[in-house]
């Protein structure tokens, strides 16, 4: 599973003076023997201007030999371990002992960077689009903190406290005693539960909260939660702590974190298009956000989930449209392209922008793509 832990450990790494090889290859869904060889000459042929890198004798002694041990590494990880679909994000430097894989869920272009830090601006783009949770189930003695992320869930900690259980007394004042005592022990245990998820929450570094239980004791739960915490509560499920599975708890959190991304979608749409009417920083629509892409000045662009749009590219100057033999900028002849869009995409990753795929049925589907934009649009030139 992939945790915070081991994206910082990326985006930390330095080859100090050694050179880090960084890795992106698409792997289709339908994992078969065939898709498996398919993915191993992709990889192969990505490598190829790596290869001769290898021999550039230019470079140190060192580097040529960790640059060689990564090669073999990669290629060895593309033929014998089985990757799941989606995009495999690899970053190696073998002369440091460095070896890191991130599986993603979502295709971007097949890529393969050599540089002198790991090449993570297209894995932090497509891990943009995912919410990290927490999610934690707790009654007035136990209590589960669990963490969901893209799609995985994990056990983060588990822990019990002292319990008192009300016995039928025949006196009122003995069980007025033992009545708050079963309260001030589940008050404890409440404090503490939230003491270590706060905790929890600044290390782990997540961004939304689920809590789970039998309902009075969510409400008890959460009355202990700091005022931050609260705020990042996305949604409660009601669970029996004691005969809960996994797969339960994955189950209702992953049905508050697909509201909670449905409710973000069409509030994101909504305010591009508000936007635009009112002519502030927006565009909306296939044309003018080609052309928001083209002057990198997308911020945020919103797509349509398997909107697909054929048209040209300048590999020049980057100009991108329906259409067009010529680029209007430099004149030079433009290439067809089968899908426009995902050129798109690719620009607004590497302007630093981000993408947000959205699933849900809004304004969008009629418009392919919306953008929020970084500053108004210079005018477009005519063809």
């Amino acid at each position: 599973m992939t945790t915070q832990e081991q994206i910082d450990r990326i985006i930390r790494f330095d080859g100090d003076g050694l050179p880090v090889v960084s890795l992106y290859v698409g792997v289709e869904p339908d994992s078969s023997p065939q898709s498996d060889g398919e993915v191993h000459t992709r990889v192969n042929s990505l490598l190829d201007p790596i290869r001769t890198l290898s021999k550039d004798r230019s470079l140190d002694h060192d580097a040529r030999v960790s640059i060689r041990d990564d090669l073999e590494r990669l290629i060895r990880a593309s033929t014998e371990e089985r990757w799941a679909p989606g995009m495999m994000a690899t970053f190696t430097c073998s002369g440091r002992d460095f070896f890191e894989e991130v599986s993603l869920p979502r295709s971007i272009r097949d890529l393969a960077v050599t540089d002198v830090t790991p090449w993570i601006r297209p894995m932090l783009a497509v891990l943009d689009e995912y919410h990290r949770m927490c999610v934690v189930i707790a009654d007035d003695a136990t209590a589960q903190v669990w963490e969901l992320y893209l799609r995985e869930i994990r056990e983060v900690e588990r822990f019990r406290d002292p319990a008192l259980n009300k016995p039928d007394y025949a006196y009122g004042m003995a069980e007025y005693g033992v009545h708050n005592k079963v309260e001030e022990l589940a008050k404890r245990h409440y404090r503490r539960v939230a003491t270590t998820l706060n905790d929890v929450f600044r290390i782990e570094g997540f961004d939304l909260l689920a809590v789970g239980g039998h309902p009075h004791e969510v409400s008890n739960f959460i009355d202990f939660l700091p005022r931050d915490l609260r705020g990042r509560i996305a949604g409660t499920f009601t669970i029996d702590t004691s005969t809960a599975t996994p797969a339960d708890v994955r189950s209702s959190a992953e049905a508050i974190m697909d509201r909670y991304e449905q409710d973000e979608e069409r509030s994101l749409v909504a305010e591009i298009v508000e936007a635009v009417a009112e002519r502030r920083r927006a565009a909306l629509g296939v044309e003018p956000c080609l052309w928001a892409g083209t002057v990198a000045a997308i911020q945020k662009l919103a797509i349509q989930e398997g909107a697909e749009v054929p048209g040209v590219v300048c590999d020049r100057d980057g100009w991108m449209a329906p259409s067009g033999t010529k680029c209007p900028l430099c004149g030079e002849a433009t290439r067809p392209t089968a899908d426009v869009l995902e050129e798109l995409v690719e620009v607004v990753i590497d302007g630093s922008g981000s993408v947000e795929h959205v699933r849900v049925d809004t304004e969008l589907r009629q418009h392919k793509v919306g953008a929020r934009l970084r500053f108004p649009l210079p005018p477009k030139p005519e063809p």
